[in-house]
């Protein structure tokens, strides 16, 4: 299992876990929804829960439910700024569609389904 920051998503995560020092980590996952199935889920992890998997790296705990896993193994997490806007992207090698607007995504599991 593998879920890799980029320096700026690095950077970025510290910086929100500097404002909320009882936080763990990062929460990593996905959930139902769009038009697309699969839509990423993140948030400070305020608590460990029974199943999570995580993965460490320069410090920084990401936890992700076991549901999630297999749909995010592999991704890499980055922070973008493009002018007045800043937003997380991940390069997850499990996508194999994503919907117009890009707020959901599909893998061969759905395909097949």
């Amino acid at each position: 299992m593998a879920i890799s920051l980029a320096p700026a998503a690095l950077q970025r995560i510290q910086g929100y876990l500097i404002e909320a020092p009882a936080a763990l980590g990062l929460r990593f996952g996905v959930k139902r929804t769009g038009c697309s199935g699969w839509s990423y889920v993140v948030d400070l992890a305020r608590e460990a829960k029974p199943g999570d998997v995580v993965n460490e790296q320069d410090g920084i705990r990401v936890y992700i439910d076991a549901d999630s896993l297999p749909l995010v193994d592999g991704t890499e997490i980055d922070f973008l700024k493009q002018g007045l806007n800043e937003q997380f992207v991940f390069r997850n090698p499990n996508v194999k569609a994503e919907c117009g607007c890009g707020e959901s995504f599909t893998t061969d599991a759905d395909r097949a389904a």
